[in-house]
């Protein structure tokens, strides 16, 4: 039986660069090497595409410089029969030959900015290849936190008020930013708009402290949201799996943290090589059933609206004396791919990966299954008759 060649995709230029390490050789270890051939695809923080088995062993990250160096550059390339491949650029050794990797499907383990934003999708979709997650506009939707509460505004999910403030008019309009912050009440939490795993967000109390955090948000992403904060809290998380057709949810889990503010620390460092699966957490989360289905249903309905892919984190804050819930944000490729709540919920990580592999090839058969181009001779005739012939014409 021949194996399925699958791509695992992670690094990235970001600032969970090193969270996505951690995903994409979770990822790989969990995958059964008997039916699968693992190639790693990892992005530097510069950029560069870059190839080699080494690459899914953790131990290779402890000198990035020295991976990259013992790393073969690559390429997408759609060969003479029109099948995209992983193109080595360069051989390795003196009688190594570059290998040409064909491609049956491809795992997106890439947390933020460009991996998670919808760029690298977009690039999946010109080169043809199926990857699992969601789509370009979907995972562009997930990444800008802004746009996903208005969205579920929408949706009539509740979510908790805010602002969006840009760094260009911030400039500008600093104290009357702050005089309308103000009303969202003496305290507020500052986020990165395109930011994730925590990442530049603060917590603050008064005008003085808040312009403070504001100053500091700019220097991770030049859009941040100012939220009305929520107090008693209880921050509660839901991963839903599955596509337009079908979609289901897993159990609900509550993340706990060091503080109110869930921090990076929180989330990754609390273990070794186990990304989100190290963070402390009760599973299921201690809320009512009925408070339950409610995040479980809001988290599959956006899911769906959002036409959103693979396995997706929904994350919601309670308040605990109201038992009013307020959606937060969605990750559409969370870390470790929330294994840990479907673990939960009856699917080993396992099951989980080979279902995501399952879902994008059904997307890739469904949309090579329409018509991807059309035949004409207008440019034929547009040689005889020349581009002049254009003008005037409606």
């Amino acid at each position: 039986m021949n194996k399925t060649n699958v791509l695992i995709a992670f690094g990235g230029v970001s600032p969970e660069h090193e969270v996505s390490v951690i995903t994409g050789i979770q990822a790989a270890s969990a995958l059964d090497n008997n039916h699968y051939n693992l190639i790693p695809l990892y992005i530097s923080k510069s950029g560069r595409f870059l190839t080699g088995s080494h690459l899914l062993e953790l131990e290779t990250y402890k000198d990035l410089a020295k991976a990259e160096v013992l790393s073969t550059p690559c390429a997408f390339h759609i060969n003479n029969h029109g099948t995209t491949i992983l193109a080595e650029l360069e051989s390795k050794g003196l009688f190594a030959k570059k290998i040409n990797h064909t491609i049956d499907v491809l795992i997106t383990a890439f947390h933020g900015s460009d991996g998670e934003n919808g760029n690298f999708q977009g690039l999946c979709e010109q080169f043809n290849i199926p990857y699992t997650g969601s789509g370009p506009l979907a995972s562009s939707m997930g990444m800008d936190k802004f746009i996903s509460k208005k969205y579920a505004r929408t949706l009539n999910i509740p979510v908790v008020d805010d602002i969006l403030v840009i760094e260009s008019e911030w400039v500008k309009n600093k104290s009357q930013f702050l005089n309308t912050i103000s009303d969202l009440g003496e305290t507020v939490f500052i986020k990165p708009v395109h930011l994730g795993s925590s990442i530049g967000v603060h917590k603050a109390t008064g005008k003085k402290n808040i312009e403070i955090a504001i100053e500091t948000g700019f220097r991770y992403d030049d859009q941040l949201i100012v939220e009305k904060a929520v107090f008693p809290l209880m921050e509660i998380n839901c991963s839903v799996l599955g596509d337009y057709d079908e979609a289901t949810a897993s159990v609900c889990e509550q993340p706990l943290g060091s503080a109110e503010l869930l921090t990076f620390e929180d989330k990754y460092l609390g273990g070794s090589g186990k990304g989100m699966a190290s963070a402390t957490r009760i599973i299921p989360a201690p809320i009512s059933e009925e408070l339950t289905k409610q995040i479980q249903e809001s988290s599959v309905k956006l899911f769906k609206s959002m036409n959103a892919g693979g396995v997706a984190r929904l994350d919601f804050l309670v308040n605990t004396e109201t038992n009013t819930f307020y959606f937060n944000e969605i990750n559409t490729i969370p870390g470790s791919f929330s294994y840990y709540l479907w673990d939960k919920s009856g699917i080993s990580f396992t099951s989980l990966l080979q279902k995501l592999i399952e879902l994008a090839q059904k997307k890739h058969r469904n949309k090579n299954g329409r018509v991807r181009s059309f035949e004409t001779n207008l440019l034929s005739q547009k040689a005889v008759t020349g581009i002049k012939g254009l003008k005037g014409k409606g």
